[in-house]
């Protein structure tokens, strides 16, 4: 058994869905409308956040429906690998996609599920739910290009 991690001797593909699952660090900056400029191409998110977003853990209330419940929500795979550049900078697929190291505050890093909301990386307790406000208010709570 090799002392390295499963994030640094396997990829993507080669990930068991446990494994894959297990990249997510629950961030919930996946979970924030993103708005692409029409004539560039280029993509900026919102603090705009799905209404199925929970606030306190950054957790989609219904992961399993999501696809039914919102059509629009971007299941994440292994196949998508070289399309995740609009993925968040410190996004664990993201950057095992660049073949790029885990931040020091990643919970598989720590072991520890709350650094990557103690390091302020998450939408805990930010912004607002889409239900909240209508669609066309989105492009003035743009955060950052992608």
């Amino acid at each position: 058994m090799s002392a390295q991690p499963f994030w640094q001797r396997k990829s993507l593909a080669e990930m068991t869905p446990t494994e894959w699952e297990s990249l997510c660090d629950g961030c919930a900056l996946c979970c924030l409308h993103k708005l692409e400029d029409e004539e560039t191409g280029e993509v900026y998110y919102t603090d705009v956040h799905c209404r199925y977003m929970d606030s306190d853990s950054c957790q989609c209330t219904v992961y399993p429906q999501r696809q039914q419940k919102v059509p629009e929500c971007v299941w994440l795979t292994p196949e998508q690998a070289e399309r995740f550049f609009w993925l968040p900078p410190t996004c664990a697929y993201r950057l095992i996609a660049e073949q790029k190291p885990l931040p020091d505050w990643h919970p598989l890093i720590t072991g520890d599920r709350n650094t990557v909301h103690e390091a302020g990386v998450s939408m805990r307790h930010k912004g607002i739910a889409d239900d909240q406000l209508a669609e066309s208010e989105w492009q003035d709570r743009i955060i950052w290009k992608a």
